[in-house]
């Protein structure tokens, strides 16, 4: 492992829920826009060039800079993401105004080794993850989009608004690694 891998990067304490208002000037997402009958498809897009990153990239295990994640981390930060969507996905389709528990991104990283992780193994996990995810959000029911939950922070959202949330925080990360604006925000899909 690279020696700068022991430097622990700054955490990330922002509450990002204005994404869903407006553009993100970094990552070029307007996430608020995405339509519901579009986020399937984009967490699609998304999550297969994470599994290319995770399976051709050489410097997969490299940080940039020993303040800024890997690849590597990265892919398994989205990987638990998605996994975590599911999950609050479920509760908001099966409970009556549920409380998400709280998620510590940066002690997950920390416990979880991202950074010495099997690259393979972490692409095959996000593409498990992702797979799910997608049947998942196909199978919403049209009254159901509107079933509402609650961030333990206060943050509220809606089954929409929760993908749409979520979907920045996949498509911003790739960001985070190449470099580039939403290129899945630009594809004719469908």
């Amino acid at each position: 492992m690279a020696e700068n891998a022991l430097t622990e990067p700054p955490g990330d304490d922002k509450d990002w829920t204005w994404v869903l208002l407006r553009r993100c000037e970094q990552c070029g997402a307007e996430v608020g826009t995405v339509a519901r009958d579009a986020l399937g498809e984009r967490y699609f897009v998304a999550a297969e060039e994470w599994v290319r990153i995770l399976e051709e990239n050489p410097a997969v295990e490299q940080r940039p800079a020993p303040d800024r994640w890997s690849p590597l981390e990265y892919g398994a930060h989205v990987r638990d993401v998605l996994a975590m969507t599911s999950e609050r996905l479920d509760l908001l389709l099966t409970q009556q105004d549920p409380v998400f528990a709280d998620w510590d991104q940066d002690e997950a990283a920390r416990t979880g080794r991202y950074a010495e992780q099997d690259p393979e193994q972490v692409a095959d996990d996000l593409e498990a993850a992702a797979q799910r995810l997608v049947s998942e959000i196909a199978e919403i029911e049209p009254a159901a989009w509107a079933r509402r939950g609650t961030r333990s922070n206060g943050s509220e959202f809606s089954v929409e608004t929760l993908l749409q949330y979520v979907l920045h925080d996949v498509v911003h990360h790739l960001w985070d690694v190449t470099g580039q604006e939403d290129a899945a925000g630009s594809l004719q899909l469908g």
